[in-house]
């Protein structure tokens, strides 16, 4: 087994960059985070490897300020695999990349039916790599040896893993279709926050009226704040399905809320004057959350038929042929234009010509070489929908 160790002193990590900077090629990047047992999703572990160079682990919490990292690998391609995921972490240590070229979009695109990290590796070389530790709590110092082994190899074979897949796109003609995922991928801007993040508690659909949501909401701000000063995932301090339970109990003292047998969590009893404050705000509070929030949610396609018949019959003519599509090009469906996108534009028409498809196919989202792929084709079916007569026995599903 390879010894590799964690750079967290300013001047190994200044070496480091200036081996990155001398070295050839693109760079391979990835993140360890502690998804699960952290409030934040920052990185704990940075992994970079380039040809010339070699593999460095990088500690951001020691280290703090990457400038000297990106001035030396900035303006190269960076590998990762599954980019979507890394890219929010990196972008807080200020590591953005220029170029991206994503191993895992890649493999969706070619068709691959298995498209883990793990597997890819081992389609395109060969390589049999372990996966035991992704789950782990990269938080933990000192990092045992096996976790830096994982998180090296993480990174070891990823550029040649890129030149495997690099070829195949060549040949398959997708090179075009991976370069304007790549880019979608770099420029996405985060979401948004959501308006009423409580309202994301599993089991809340249990709870009913105003004064009971927003004692749901009040237990949630509670746990939230909490979670955040401790920096300790929420869920492990009190799972969802605890402070839905002590909304569902109704109790009516801080020993009856202590005695609540559904209500759990390592921090259930030690922080129970929190709790009982949060219930008490939440009765107390003038500010009542809406029962039913608007959505600009879709009705499921299997109301279709009863709610809007003409857009069911564009959803069932267009979304075989997109399939069809997908599986002539060799790639998932979803890749080849998001399930969403169809529905929205045969739900609400935007026109009937492949220029007005392919325009809010554009505004939704949709990249240029998906509208080329499917906007005439679909604006052939819906023409076909609207002049056949309606089947309203049979749904969508």
């Amino acid at each position: 087994m390879t010894e590799y160790s964690v750079i967290s002193d300013a001047e190994e990590f200044l070496a480091a960059c200036a081996a990155l900077a001398e070295g050839t090629g693109p760079v391979a990047v990835d993140v360890e985070r502690a998804s699960g047992f952290r409030y934040s999703q920052r990185a704990y572990l940075v992994q970079v490897f380039r040809r010339g160079a070699g593999v460095f682990l990088f500690d951001p919490p020691a280290i703090g300020d990457f400038a000297p990292l990106q001035a030396a690998i900035g303006d190269v391609d960076w590998v990762l695999h599954a980019a979507s995921q890394d890219l929010p972490s990196l972008r807080e240590l200020d590591l953005v990349p220029s170029r991206i070229f994503d191993t895992e979009l890649a493999s969706r695109l070619l068709g691959h039916a298995r498209v883990g990290l793990g597997a890819v590796v081992e389609d395109t070389l060969g390589i049999v790599l372990k996966k035991e530790h992704s789950a782990a709590d990269w938080s933990t110092r000192p990092l045992p040896a096996s976790w830096l082994e994982y998180a090296a190899l993480d990174v070891l074979h990823l550029i040649d893993v890129q030149e495997v897949l690099v070829a195949e796109l060549e040949e398959q003609g997708k090179t075009e279709f991976a370069a304007e995922e790549f880019a979608a991928t770099l420029s996405r801007p985060p979401k948004p926050p959501r308006e009423d993040p409580w309202r994301r508690l599993s089991g809340l659909h249990q709870v009913r009226g105003a004064r009971n949501l927003a004692v749901a909401r009040e237990l949630w701000r509670a746990r939230e704040a909490f979670a955040q000063e401790q920096d300790v995932s929420p869920g492990r301090l009190v799972p969802d399905r605890s402070l839905v339970a002590a909304v569902l109990a109704n109790p009516q003292s801080k020993s009856a809320l202590a005695g609540t047998k559904d209500f759990q969590g390592r921090a259930s009893r030690t922080q129970i004057d929190r709790w009982w404050q949060a219930i008490i705000d939440g009765r107390a509070t003038e500010e009542l959350p809406r029962e039913r929030v608007p959505s600009d949610t879709l009705p499921p396609p299997r109301a279709w038929a009863d709610r809007n018949p003409e857009a069911d019959a564009r959803l069932k003519a267009a979304r075989p042929i997109v399939e069809s599509l997908a599986e002539e090009l060799g790639m998932p469906t979803e890749n080849l234009l998001t399930p969403d996108h169809l529905r929205r534009i045969a739900w609400d028409l935007p026109g009937t010509t492949p220029e007005e498809i392919g325009a809010a196919l554009s505004a939704l989202g949709a990249r240029p070489w998906q509208i080329a792929q499917t906007a005439q084709k679909i604006t052939d079916a819906f023409v076909e929908a609207a002049q056949s007569p309606r089947d309203t026995s049979a749904t969508a599903s």
